[in-house]
């Protein structure tokens, strides 16, 4: 995997400008805050934050895929404001279930998701390298 950062660009702080790989494509779905069995367990933003990107390793883990392994990064959010106060604690979410891999990454603030429950959707694509490392 290359990080792309070109020359003379200011270092994005959170996530890559771009990401070179090559290897089995693994594509999950948007996550969103419920657990295995599609229950609910908060209506936090940093709790159901925390519990897509559990959901997404464990999605990645079935193909042989780890959270180095992501390339692209979406999510979806229902309340930029609520997003922007929480960065802090979404960050230390982000960095025990992830770890200090950043990749590419988008983050939009859309009005609603489709489970009306539902803070955060996030949907991931990984590229695992020949051999699975």
């Amino acid at each position: 995997m290359q990080i792309l950062q070109p020359p003379g660009w200011a270092r994005p702080k959170g996530y890559a400008n771009g990401v070179a790989a090559s290897g089995r494509l693994v594509c999950v779905s948007g996550m969103i805050g419920w657990d295995a069995q599609g229950v609910f367990h908060s209506d936090d933003f940093v709790a159901q934050t925390r519990q897509a990107l559990t959901n997404i390793v464990e999605v990645l883990a079935e193909a042989g895929a780890r959270p180095e392994h992501i390339v692209r990064m979406t999510w979806y959010v229902v309340d930029r404001a609520e997003y922007l106060a929480v960065q802090r604690e979404i960050g230390a979410a982000y960095r025990d279930i992830i770890g200090r891999h950043y990749p590419a990454m988008t983050a939009v603030a859309v009005t609603a998701l489709m489970e009306e429950r539902a803070r955060v959707e996030i949907e991931v694509t990984a590229v695992v390298p020949e051999g699975g490392r």
